[in-house]
């Protein structure tokens, strides 16, 4: 029949009996009659068509409902039947129950499964509407009341001289009840519910029912006198623990003591034994120790009591005297157990289940931070034997350390103490060092070195070096920030120098006067970079000088050379570079110190005697060539040894960076716009060359901050490592001094040509000055400047790419090395740069390079139709660094203000065109200030034009400006210049 949820309904619950599975719940809505009554109307109720009947469901119903239909057989077989199988469930339980294949297993399983199922329906029907079910199947055959009170048992044992009789009562609401042989059942017994009377009663204490289940039908139990002992304590005994007991004929004691308290620890072997690190600094599964918190009553210990109930946990030993038996119970203070969990738990031993476990670095580090307050409060730590027979040390750790001032370096005291004894520093240093964590005492117990000491020291340690003295430990003065930090955390006192104090703050550098042999001015900036270089001289420490390209690294470097030749004539430095930046570098010496005697070292023809140097203030080379040349360069006692664009020796296992570790100087220094360009190890290697043992060996910087900070973004190692370099490395962007900067910086980047090139730049030169010098100088002007204006383009050409004029050329291109160069270092720094060509397929060349490079980039040239959306892609997506412009195109009508960069890739007749180019980015809105690059091939036409232009311009002012007028200003010395 259906019930109408529109008219009068009640939901009620029902028992019934299942042929295999016992006693089962089921729910049902019912509908009211006119009278208010239950009627015949009833369905069964789901979860899934609750919904419908909801104006007369609450919270409970919701619950009881789910609970109900987990236990329908489909439900509750579910898991028991392969997925693929299609099994009826009456056939299945058949199976299961049948004697013949019956599985007892199963069996077991299903009626813990419904055990628990019925323990948590049957507390959510106080309250509710019980019934159970009739034999038609008619949900309210007969009302259960649901008693919300709950009922308590008495047990009695009642000993007599021939046997001991032994029954359960049971009062409710103060009465005693009778329900021995009244038909009555147990529905759960984990908790025991009991159904008699038709009423419904639950117990105090959660009874286990079994202990009711065999009076259901009997009034007592008989235990013959040859059972007493067994049964008094198998049985007996665990029912005065937790329930009331009336016994006659047995004494019982009762103590209310006060808990011993006791911590024991037992060791729980790891993975690894006590090594902290395994291979490659891999940390492994440290050793741990197990806290077990126990309390003692008299002779025996209990564990933490996990149950609210106050009678839980209780003991009851039993005792024979004669044939008498005498039951001594202990009742135990849970209060106070409870409030000495939360005096562990306040000192920050978590023993929520009366156990925690520990890494034993950490474990005996707080026994040893808490072991006045465990003795106050009376907690004894007792060791539980372990399996490899150790007995350890229980108490404080102390370390004491005292960093003081020598004249190059630290000395490093400490004192160690793990008890009365105390340890030599460098054993316990090595211990960290190697990330093992105990060791024997010399009364034989083994002694665990705290956690925090890995944490807190492991880098001071692996920094520190053994000094000449026996026994002694020194660090070097460039770890003046560690020790600084550990002392401001408390670890170590530090004994500085008034002169030593200032490296702490660059606040307190002193300014510098410029050497008489520097031939120039410094902006702001600059000079206070040439301060800071000053600075690291006089402590002869390394530095890293890694200003943004384009701030003037170069002419701060030359500042502090000529100081040197001003201070220390006679002493020779060497700057190391990449090829392509040799002939700057030499142009801005001879700019800017016209007076430092150099020598470029390089080429075929260079000579291999290091004696040689000492004629010398500079030595310019290139990495190449000290890599070649290292077994020669290395028995000279250079001044300093300079690396530009330092970055080459980022691999710290290359060979670039094994050469020039084995070159000896006074002291070094690195310039690179970008000192990490792949990972932290870049960083390692070349701090490794200006201050060796600053970030300790390669193996423990891996330990103590690369894998850390890259594998698990360690923020405090982070911090850590830039206090530590912060002294030693100077880095200034170009956006935090731009109010130093004017608003427009020119530089010119001269390239080397490749010997490809430059052959095939030879055989075209030639043919043209065969052409030209070789004329009639009486043949008509017009003609001569055709051949020569065609001459000159193909040899501008060659200079940007031999490709320009040879398609079939397959070498490279100097000065394309040095633009792709550059643009990755202004695209790693985060600026945008315009790149200029009067060529378009010498764009197309840059265009392949960052294709490959899968470096995004805006286009502009003649045959571009969207000029206005490469302009906002350009201005507007922060990931496009880059565009690509030909000059017909993009002289004039464009406002990108964005850029910060300007590459001019070839030189152009007419200033006033090239100023156009570059007032694309610097113009009314651009924020940035803009440095422009020209990029020069070197011994080219692009070089003599630059000096002729100079030169006629200074002349004829703004008259010259196409290449034609340029071509009528030659005569014929100006044409052989260009074309020697």
């Amino acid at each position: 029949m259906i019930v109408d949820a529109d008219k009068p309904f009640q939901i009620v619950y029902s028992i019934f009996d299942h042929e295999y599975l016992g006693l089962l719940f089921e729910s049902f809505v019912v509908q009211i009659d006119e009278r208010g009554r239950l009627s015949y109307a009833f369905q069964n109720i789901s979860f899934a068509n609750a919904q419908e009947f909801d104006e007369g469901l609450d919270e409970r119903d919701y619950k009881l409902i789910k609970l109900m239909d987990a236990m329908q057989p489909e439900e509750v077989i579910k898991s028991f039947i392969p997925k693929k199988k299609n099994i009826r469930p009456k056939d299945f339980l058949q199976k299961i129950f049948d004697p013949k294949t019956e599985d007892k297993t199963t069996q077991t399983l299903l009626e813990a499964r419904l055990e628990i199922q019925r323990s948590k329906i049957l507390p959510l029907l106080v309250g509710k509407r019980l019934f159970e079910m009739g034999s038609d199947g008619n949900p309210t055959w007969k009302e259960i009341a649901v008693n919300a009170e709950k009922a308590t048992v008495l047990f009695h044992f009642h000993k007599n001289p021939e046997n001991t009789h032994y029954w359960p009562t049971i009062k409710f609401k103060g009465e005693k009840l009778e329900w021995q042989y009244k038909g009555g059942y147990l529905i759960c017994k984990e908790p025991a519910w009991l159904i008699v009377n038709d009423q419904l009663y639950q117990f105090e204490g959660d009874l286990d029912g079994k202990k009711l289940q065999p009076f259901l039908h009997k009034k007592f139990i008989v235990i013959e006198k040859r059972h007493e002992p067994t049964y008094f304590r198998k049985f007996m005994a665990p029912l005065l623990t937790q329930y009331d007991v009336d016994a006659r004929g047995f004494e019982i004691t009762v103590d209310r003591g006060k808990p011993e308290v006791l911590l024991k620890i037992q060791e729980l072997p790891g993975n690894q034994g006590n090594d902290l690190f395994g291979k490659e600094g891999e940390q492994l599964e440290e050793d741990k120790m197990v806290f077990e918190l126990r309390f003692k009553y008299g002779d025996a210990d209990f564990p933490v009591e996990k149950g609210n109930d106050n009678s839980a946990g209780n003991s009851v030993a039993l005792v024979e005297k004669g044939g008498e038996f005498v039951f001594k119970k202990t009742i135990r203070s849970l209060q106070k157990e409870k409030a000495f969990g939360k005096l562990l738990h306040d000192l920050g031993l978590e023993v929520r289940e009366g156990k925690v476990a520990m890494p034993k670095t950490q474990a005996f580090e707080w026994i040893g931070e808490n072991e006045e307050t465990l003795e106050e409060k009376g907690i004894k730590i007792i060791q539980s034997k372990n399996a490899s027979g150790k007995t350890y040390h229980i108490g404080r750790a102390n370390i004491d350390i005292e960093v003081n001032e020598n004249i190059d370096w630290f000395d490093v005291k400490a004192q160690i103490k793990f008890g009365i004894y105390l340890v030599p520093f460098a054993k316990i240093r090595r211990m960290i060092m190697k990330g093992k964590t105990e060791f024997e005492l010399p009364n034989g117990e083994i002694a665990v070195i705290p956690a925090s000491w890995f944490v807190n020291y492991s880098e001071l340690f692996s920094f520190m070096e053994e000094g000449e003295a026996q026994d002694s430990i020194i660090m070097r003065k460039h770890h003046l920030a560690l020790a600084k930090q550990l002392e401001e955390g408390n670890l170590v006192q530090l004994t500085l120098s008034r002169k030593l104090e200032k490296l702490r703050d660059f606040e307190s550098i002193d300014d510098y006067d410029l050497p008489c042999y520097f031939d120039g001015t410094l902006r702001p900036y600059q000079k206070a970079g040439y301060n800071w270089l000053r600075f690291l001289n006089e402590f002869r420490f390394g530095g890293c000088l890694a200003d943004d390209m384009g701030l003037g690294k170069t002419v701060q470097t030359l500042a502090l050379l000529a100081h040197e030749k001003q201070e220390n004539p006679g002493f020779c430095s060497l700057l190391i570079m990449p090829t392509s930046l040799i002939y700057n570098w030499e142009l801005e010496a001879r700019k800017f110190t016209p007076e430092l005697k150099i020598l470029v070292y390089t080429g075929t023809q260079r000579i291999k005697d290091p004696f040689k140097f000492r004629d010398y203030d500079l030595v310019l080379t290139s990495y190449g060539i000290t890599r070649l040349d290292v077994n020669i360069m290395k028995d000279f006692y250079f001044n300093y040894i300079i690396l530009d664009e330092s970055q080459a020796i980022k691999n710290p296992g290359s060979n670039i960076a094994n050469a020039v570790n084995k070159l000896k100087s006074k002291q070094k220094l690195i310039l690179t716009g970008t000192p990490v360009e792949n990972g932290t190890m870049d960083l390692w290697s070349q701090m490794n060359f200006v201050n060796p043992g600053l970030l300790g060996n390669q193996n423990s910087f891996k330990n103590q901050f690369l894998q850390p900070i890259e594998k698990q973004n360690d923020k405090d190692k982070a911090a850590k490592l830039h206090s530590l370099i912060k002294p030693f490395i100077l880095r200034r962007l170009k956006s935090q001094v731009a109010t130093d900067l004017p608003e427009k910086i020119t530089n010119v980047k001269y390239s080397a040509m490749t010997a490809e090139q430059e052959k095939v730049y030879e055989e075209v030169k030639s043919y043209y000055r065969e052409k030209i010098i070789g004329e009639n100088p009486f043949a008509g002007r017009s003609s001569q400047q055709f051949t020569l204006l065609r001459g000159l383009t193909q040899l501008r050409q060659i200079a940007n790419h031999p490709k320009l004029v040879r398609e079939d050329y397959q070498g490279e291109s100097g000065k394309l090395e040095d633009i792709t160069y550059m643009l990755q270092s202004t695209i790693s720094e985060g600026h945008k740069v315009l790149v200029f060509s009067q060529f378009v397929r010498h764009l197309a060349i840059v265009k392949e390079y960052l294709d490959g490079q899968d470096i995004p980039y805006a286009y502009l040239d003649g045959a571009t139709k969207d000029r206005q959306g490469q302009v906002e892609k350009f201005q507007e997506q922060e990931d496009v660094k880059v565009f690509l412009i030909s000059l017909k195109a993009g002289g004039v009508g464009l406002n990108l203000t964005k850029a910060e960069y300007v590459f001019l890739l070839d030189p152009w007749w007419n200033p006033a065109v090239e100023a156009q180019a570059i007032d694309r980015a610097h113009r009314i809105g651009q924020e940035n200030k803009v440095i422009i690059y020209k990029f020069i091939s070197r011994g080219s036409v692009e070089e003599k034009i630059m000096a002729l232009q100079d030169r006629k311009l200074a002349l004829a002012g703004e008259l010259i400006s196409t290449e034609e007028s340029f071509m009528k200003s030659l005569d014929q010395e100006d044409i052989r210049a260009l074309l020697d």
